[in-house]
């Protein structure tokens, strides 16, 4: 692994299950022989299991903006959530340098009974920020997210707009040397889009590493020095954006017709 390297995935693979019955089974079964010190077998499909993801590798160096792209269920979410943590392979290796957060889901941290403002402290809590930074940082993520009027409001009212406003706020104004974006600019207005894109840039001419799942070939245009095509789990195309997106462009194309 290269010094300048702060993501490296190596063969990758993860699987589920179609049926939440059977994965139930499975997951106990697993969770048994694994306390009795035997192998659950991970690397085997099992009935009604797929891979999500298959036999996926790449690297992202430090201070570099690195794309995902391909269509719904191509395995772009399973991934990220396996950087950060929340799965973990069935076969192959991550290794990630630095620390790391993530704007995977809308709200995700939020409490729904809980306020736009004691959400603020418990999201950026569970990010890895104290009550001295919170409440150093708080007017100006209030101010990015534009909440002012609604900050006494609990987030159960608020719109997936307005979850990933406030979201997105907290998760820039943490000190991370890993940011992961999964779709998430996606249901913001245009001006809101606009204004993380920007964000995003400052970031990365702070040096901050950023993983960027998008479905909008413009933005990732825009943001990614390099990136990552996968369809059904697997990986398509590598390597520049430009390359990649024109690898996309002409599979969706084909698809269409």
């Amino acid at each position: 692994m290269a010094q300048d390297t702060v993501i490296q995935v190596e063969r990758v693979s993860k699987k589920f299950c179609r049926q939440q019955k059977k994965s139930m089974v499975y997951g106990t079964r697993d969770i048994l022989r694994n306390m009795a010190g035997l192998s659950s077998h991970s690397d085997l499909l099992r009935p009604l299991e797929f891979w999500a993801v298959d036999d996926v590798s790449f690297e992202v160096k430090k201070g570099e903006t690195f794309g995902l792209i391909g269509p719904n269920g191509s395995g772009k979410t399973t991934v990220l959530k396996m950087l950060n943590g929340i799965f973990w392979p069935d076969k192959g290796r991550i290794v990630v340098r630095g620390k790391l957060g993530a704007l995977i889901a809308a709200g995700a941290g939020f409490h729904p009974d809980l306020t736009g403002r004691e959400n603020i402290f418990l999201n950026g809590a569970i990010l890895g920020m104290n009550r001295f930074e919170l409440n150093k940082k708080f007017d100006s993520i209030v101010e990015f997210s534009g909440f002012q009027e609604f900050l006494d409001t609990p987030v159960k009212h608020y719109s997936s707009g307005m979850y990933v406003r406030l979201g997105f706020a907290i998760a820039i104004h943490c000190d991370l040397d890993i940011f992961l974006v999964d779709e998430a600019l996606a249901v913001g207005d245009m001006n809101f889009q606009k204004k993380c894109i920007e964000r995003i840039k400052v970031l990365k001419s702070q040096g901050t590493t950023i993983l960027f799942v998008s479905h909008s070939i413009q933005q990732m245009q825009e943001v990614c020095d390099r990136s990552i095509f996968l369809h059904k789990g697997e990986v398509r195309a590598y390597g520049q954006t430009d390359d990649v997106i024109k690898e996309y462009v002409e599979f969706v194309d084909i698809r269409q017709r």
